[in-house]
């Protein structure tokens, strides 16, 4: 055994990951099972399975488990190919649904052709812990934002409103204003919101720094107004390698900004975006777009762009507009990624195409 004539290993093996237990099921070129069993899930084991074996392919699915997993397989010499969940439904619609038929369904689909499962990349063992920084900020924000929501509820259900502000600036600027009587409650959720902001401007620093010394390449996608630190090195650690992309206009759809679409016929239906890839590198996108469509935001063609698409009068046009724009603003920074050009806010002609992109601005 080993590779057919096509250089593709002969034997497919589906690893339905678990947090324990690993299910596998291996198939011949014919399909045929050839073996099933299970590996528990943890490194030396999955070694002592995987690492004696002559090169196969294995198909194992997104999940907490798979980038370590994936990084291991292939460090001992197998194809390793990570399914999209999104491509599955062969798995989640079964109505007999086992970790024995998931792993049978994997590889099943594997042998076939492994392009049906959309393959994901996972990002290396630096990458994976830099994007550790950004998910703890972003999770520290959103604990932070429940904890003000909460006090500020309280108070007014006393009949009192807090002053408005920031929530960094929250626990200083409402301290005194709290009630005497909700202080025995409030009081250690104020402590805690300080505390939180506290972590928040650190991890912000650490983000900062990881720009400079490990990302520099961020200085350039920081040319454009509305991209801070965060969204240039959300971008950088999710696209990893810009030249996996053939055009700057494929990132775009890798990152969910770009409608469905169902055809037949002479029909042609467009729906909601995709929202495929990564959700927060897409939520920060949409984030700087709303920003260079907002107020403050400079005139430079992307607003320009999508100022005629709000113009349009369409019922949703602004929400039409801010996702149109984070497409466009998705393939700038690639652009810019790739060619390190200086970059221009206001070129001669804009960026054109209005009418073609208008028609995937929906949201």
């Amino acid at each position: 055994m080993g590779q057919n004539r096509d250089g593709a290993p002969e034997l497919t093996v589906g690893l339905d990951l678990g947090d324990r237990h690993c299910e596998i099921c291996i198939l011949d070129e014919g399909g045929a099972v050839v073996e099933r069993g299970k590996v528990r899930t943890e490194e030396l084991a999955l070694r002592r399975r995987f690492g004696g074996m002559e090169r196969v392919r294995v198909i194992l699915e997104v999940g907490t488990h798979s980038p370590w997993i994936s990084r291991l397989l292939s460090e001992v010499g197998h194809e390793v190919v990570v399914a999209n969940p999104r491509k599955l439904r062969l798995i989640y619609e079964n109505p007999r649904k086992t970790d024995r038929a998931d792993a049978e369904y994997l590889a099943r689909v594997g042998r076939m052709d492994p392009e049906l499962l959309a393959p994901v990349a996972h990002g290396g063992r630096q990458v994976q812990a830099d994007r550790g920084v950004l998910r703890a900020r972003e999770r520290l924000v959103r604990i932070r934002g429940q904890l003000v929501n909460h006090v500020r509820g309280t108070v007014k259900s006393w009949g009192v409103r807090l002053p408005s502000c920031g929530a960094a600036t929250f626990a200083r600027r409402v301290g005194e204003e709290i009630p005497e009587a909700l202080r025995p409650s409030l009081d250690p959720l104020v402590r805690q919101i300080e505390a939180i902001s506290q972590e928040i401007k650190a991890l912000d620093e650490q983000i900062e720094r990881l720009c400079e010394e490990r990302y520099p390449e961020t200085r350039l996608l920081r040319q454009v107004p509305g991209v801070g630190p965060k969204m240039s090195l959300c971008f950088i650690l999710t696209v990893e390698d810009p030249d996996r992309f053939r055009r700057s206009r494929d990132v775009g759809p890798y990152l969910g900004l770009v409608p469905r679409q169902d055809d037949s016929g002479s029909r042609e239906r467009r729906g909601r975006i995709t929202k495929t890839g990564d959700k927060m590198c897409r939520r920060l996108l949409v984030q700087s777009a709303q920003y260079i469509l907002g107020p403050f935001g400079p005139d430079c063609d992307l607003r320009r762009w999508g100022e005629r698409i709000i113009e349009r009068g369409e019922a949703r046009g602004k929400k039409h507009a801010a996702v149109a724009v984070a497409r466009k603003l998705a393939v700038l920074l690639h652009r810019l990624w790739v060619t390190g050009e200086i970059y221009e806010a206001l070129r001669a002609g804009g960026p054109g195409g209005i009418e073609e992109e208008a028609s995937l601005a929906m949201a």
